[in-house]
């Protein structure tokens, strides 16, 4: 019996090369592996439907699942997680503290963005700053007349506006015709050390540590998703990947840990390991529902507040039923 070939759209992490590499196998499947930046897998996957399998902005999936509108459904394998403390950048002649965010103009590239989604969650939860405490601009970060990918129907409350099409984040922020920005990537004024721009977090590892000390939250970015009308026809494919992916994610943690060789091009990596189990445990990179349950209740509460998925949803809801329990023996 043939195995299926399918198509999997992801960006080239090392929790996934395993099983491109043939280390690990997907039951019952020849995957082809396209290795792309998310902004395209997403494009291409919610106007298309183009990829099998592939990663999803946990954001976007959750406005398509709450609107019964999504083609695919996902498995709790997640391909990104980051503390978005470092997502939010400020004129620090102008802003000093997350309180100091009340009153100000913050830009963002787009309102439902998932990095936004926590960013705004993170001021609200540990500092009281609201959405509606902000008023908002959209614009692209560096490239102008980026537009919001999906209709949103937003609080009354909600402040926000299209800048001048002409436009960039970047430029509004070295003019001061805003005061901050909340991207997942940082504006190039940043990279290059601008004066007056920086984090508002100043030492963003020391805030996400103690956020994550309080909370236990490691944010997910990105789920992976199966197209549904696949599942539908081979209902054993969602647990397959699940346990092939868990694998490989498994294999790229070992590597790591090794410290006879770094696997990585960058120094200090045994040492950024060490920390990041101290903090968070062995497994630093929990796959699975109730490992990450707390997470998705937090999520979601937030994702309906600020007006992004039509109904409050269930963490349950996000994942296809075979992935959320499992076998034991």
């Amino acid at each position: 019996m043939s195995k299926l070939r399918l198509s999997i759209g992801i960006g080239n992490y090392d929790r996934a090369r395993p099983i491109a590499d043939g280390d690990v196998q997907i039951d019952g499947v020849d995957p082809v592996f396209m290795w792309l930046e998310p902004e395209e897998i997403f494009f291409r996957a919610f106007r298309n439907v183009e990829f099998d399998i592939c990663e999803l902005s946990l954001s976007s999936y959750s406005v398509k699942t709450a609107a019964n509108d999504c083609p695919y459904v996902a498995i709790p394998v997640f391909p990104s997680r980051a503390f978005r403390h470092t997502a939010i950048y400020v004129r620090t002649d102008r802003i000093s503290s997350p309180e100091d965010m009340r009153g100000k103009t913050i830009g963002l590239p787009e309102w439902q963005l998932t990095a936004n989604v926590w960013a705004r969650a993170i001021l609200e939860d540990d500092h009281g700053v609201k959405p509606s405490d902000i008023t908002w601009v959209r614009a692209g970060l560096e490239q102008a007349g980026r537009i919001e990918k999906i209709a949103l129907n937003l609080p009354a409350d909600i402040r926000i506006s299209n800048a001048d099409p002409s436009k960039t984040l970047n430029q509004m922020l070295i003019d001061g015709e805003i005061d901050g920005i909340i991207a997942p990537r940082a504006p190039s004024c940043f990279e290059e050390g601008h004066p007056n721009v920086g984090y508002l977090f100043g030492d963003t590892q020391k805030a996400a540590s103690e956020y994550y000390e309080r909370t236990k939250i490691f944010p997910i970015m990105h789920v992976l998703g199966i197209r549904k009308a696949l599942v539908e026809q081979h209902p054993w494919l969602p647990m397959a990947a699940f346990k092939a992916f868990s694998e490989a994610k498994h294999i790229a943690q070992e590597r790591l840990i090794d410290p006879s060789a770094s696997k990585v091009t960058l120094p200090f990596i045994e040492e950024a390991v060490k920390r990041a189990q101290k903090l968070i445990g062995a497994d630093w990179w929990p796959y699975g529902l109730e490992a990450n349950r707390h997470l998705f209740e937090t999520f979601l509460r937030h994702h309906h507040s600020q007006g992004l998925s039509a109904r409050l949803l269930k963490p349950e809801e996000l994942f296809h039923p075979s992935t959320v329990e499992s076998f034991k023996i």
